[in-house]
């Protein structure tokens, strides 16, 4: 597979240094990705960087992940406002073992093949490094007007900026070409890749390598991924969509991919699955003829949640997301976890009722007719469980006589109250 190629159909490229092309071609290569390890998850924001390196892995080459110890203690001012919180090492090391864990998912790091993934630390060799010794042995080769002529630099120095930059910021271009100039030393890793606003940090490490090293090295950077709407992609009014389910449950992810727009899927599709072109082609084909049906949202939000997730969890998804639709089974209900349960009912109404008055079976009509107030009346209840318009729990209520106890709330705590097709509301237990 030809890895630019690959690519380029996907439109995952935004900027490619001459001859990167050619390496490729000529050699196995080893290419590094750095992520930031302020956090203990990825979010689907860092995807991109991530779908590059298992592509790089696919076409036969050998796929770097730089943890940034050591800068993500700096803070990169690439599209940032401000500085950013820095962490101490037992926090980062921590977080790399977890970030580890979920790159595992789209990484070989096990085999003994010549592209095993590798996972590094920059914290490792930047530890050792005193101030002296580095502006002595690295600063003076890369010159203050070239730090300045980055975009990166410009705009947070320029008039939109109010707070300006500190020091710490402006040698964040310096401490990552480093990086890259140590890869190439050690590792042999000739090409940096990253979002299109690393072009300027990239290309520091390109020079430190010429100008050190004597080398040559390559950059190659990714579009910044947008919504059709111009909003920012990955973020919700609940903040980040994680890959850690602790986070961002399955079926929260799930729904995320399902719901995003026609013209996002048509890109989307591209970019965050594995997909061969002759299928994703057909997908989008069959999409275009019929929008309504969804197709392309559904295979992308499959594809993904699988690939982050499992095939089980995906499946607890669309068996989820069906409660709703009025597709599924008191069975279907009890099955899902109370974070689920949650999700899927976030914003409906919601009454309480003491432990102490559910103690004892009650009837249901003075639960949801007196007690709760869920109707407004218990005449307007009886009127519709006469018409058979009223579900406990997605079961039909049969009686105004029915009793309801503690075993017939939902994880102990819930009760799902559904009046016609779409009216839902919840009864929640709550101690005292």
């Amino acid at each position: 597979m030809n890895f630019v190629e690959e690519l380029k159909w996907r439109g995952m490229i935004h900027d490619v240094m001459p001859g990167t092309e050619e390496l490729l071609k000529k050699e196995m290569t080893t290419a590094y990705v750095g992520i930031d390890p302020t956090a203990d998850s990825l979010h689907i924001g860092h995807l991109v960087g991530v779908m590059m390196l298992k592509h790089l892995q696919a076409s036969g080459h050998r796929p770097v992940v730089l943890v940034g110890g050591a800068t993500g203690m700096i803070g990169d001012p690439s599209g940032k406002s401000q500085e950013r919180n820095l962490l101490d090492e037992p926090t980062l090391r921590s977080n790399q073992e977890a970030l580890k864990k979920q790159l595992s998912r789209f990484l070989d790091f096990e085999s003994n093949q010549p592209n095993s993934a590798l996972m590094v630390n920059n914290y490792d060799w930047m530890k050792e490094f005193s101030f002296l010794n580095f502006i002595r042995d690295i600063g003076k080769h890369i010159t203050v007007n070239y730090m300045m002529s980055k975009d990166s630099v410009k705009k947070r120095l320029g008039e939109e900026s109010k707070s300006g930059m500190s020091f710490t910021e402006f040698t964040y271009q310096l401490v990552q070409g480093y990086d890259f100039l140590h890869l190439y030393q050690n590792f042999n890793c000739k090409l940096q890749m990253g979002g299109s606003d690393q072009w300027g940090n990239i290309t520091t490490g390109t020079e430190l390598i010429r100008r050190i090293a004597s080398g040559e090295a390559y950059a190659l950077t990714c579009p910044l991924i947008t919504k059709a709407d111009g909003g920012k992609f990955g973020k919700t009014e609940t903040g980040n969509i994680w890959l850690d389910s602790r986070y961002t449950s399955p079926y929260r992810f799930y729904q995320f991919w399902l719901n995003v727009s026609d013209d996002d899927a048509v890109k989307y599709i591209k970019i965050f699955t594995m997909l061969p072109k002759a299928e994703v082609e057909a997908l989008i084909t069959e999409h275009t003829e019929a929008p309504h049906l969804r197709t392309l949202q559904k295979k992308l939000a499959e594809e993904v949640t699988v690939m982050v997730h499992s095939r089980a969890d995906y499946d607890s998804a669309v068996e989820a997301s069906d409660i709703l639709f009025g597709k599924s089974t008191s069975e279907t209900l009890r099955k899902i976890d109370e974070d689920t349960f949650l999700a899927i009912f976030e914003g409906v109404p919601t009454f309480e009722i003491q432990a102490t008055e559910i103690a004892t079976p009650i009837n249901v009509v003075d639960l949801l007719g007196e007690k709760t107030k869920v109707f407004a009346s218990k005449g307007e209840m009886r009127r519709l469980i006469q018409g058979g318009g009223i579900s406990i729990n997605k079961e039909k209520l049969e009686s105004a006589e029915a009793t309801i106890s503690i075993s017939d709330f939902l994880n102990g705590k819930y009760l799902l109250v559904q009046k016609g097709k779409k009216s839902y509301s919840i009864v929640r237990i709550i101690q005292q």
